[in-house]
């Protein structure tokens, strides 16, 4: 839905993902939509070492990088008296020390792309499980989307000085992979759970994303930007 966006509005957009042929198979849908462009390239950023192999191989093709998408995660659900610990591990890794390892490592490039006027874009995809109690027994994806909200503001503290703006977006039920099974059981329940009475669409996200990219967003940083239809203002009459 993001890469969507920027692609049809110019830009120059790299997938990454361990899994090399679902981006070139992404790539080349989203290379029909154009002016911009959708390159494929892969990349494991849930441990310090595919963080390193990853920015190594960008740094072969880039010299600055305009936006950050901090979108690759996980998830776990499972019942409170067999939650595991691995469930921790694996969703906090790629959630969110994933998150700061690779914005981290990547600033060089995002400092060589800001100025005071357009500055570079960090943006994170939180959820609104991190801000409200989730109904599902998802204990670590809860805990670390919390965690990615409070991260975004120390970032955004870190890296404001050197023209970098990070926020993050709260997002609501859409249709994802991680979604996927999800919504085919529950999701007219899903959608009846929100104000507005359905999920998210593509445009929904991809708007919000190219705000925060363009001109109207540069004064904006450190923002948990709720995108959820209105489900955490809806009453339980």
């Amino acid at each position: 839905m993001i890469a969507s966006g920027l692609v049809k509005n110019g830009a120059k957009v790299y997938l990454v993902s361990r899994k090399q042929s679902q981006c070139e198979a992404a790539a080349k849908e989203l290379n029909k939509e154009g002016p911009g462009s959708a390159v494929a390239i892969g990349g494991d950023v849930s441990s310090a070492d595919g963080v390193k192999e990853f920015v190594t191989k960008f740094k072969e093709v880039e010299k600055k990088l305009d936006i950050l998408v901090n979108n690759a995660g996980a998830n776990w659900g499972e019942s409170y008296e067999a939650f595991p610990e691995a469930a921790f591990d694996k969703v906090m890794a790629l959630n969110v020390k994933g998150v700061f390892l690779l914005t981290r490592d990547l600033t060089p490039l995002l400092k060589a792309a800001a100025t005071e006027e357009n500055p570079a874009r960090v943006i994170n995809i939180g959820s609104i499980d991190g801000i409200r109690i989730p109904e599902l027994e998802t204990y670590s994806y809860s805990a670390s989307k919390a965690a990615v909200h409070q991260l975004t503001k120390t970032l955004a503290n870190r890296l404001a000085s050197s023209n970098i703006t990070v926020n993050a977006i709260a997002a609501g039920p859409f249709q994802s992979k991680m979604m996927k099974v999800t919504l085919e059981k529950f999701g007219d329940v899903i959608a009846a759970g929100t104000l507005l009475g359905r999920i998210g669409s593509t445009e929904d996200m991809a708007g919000l994303c190219l705000f925060l990219s363009s001109r109207a967003g540069a004064w904006v940083t450190g923002a948990i930007l709720p995108l959820e239809g209105g489900v955490l203002s809806k009453a339980k009459l």
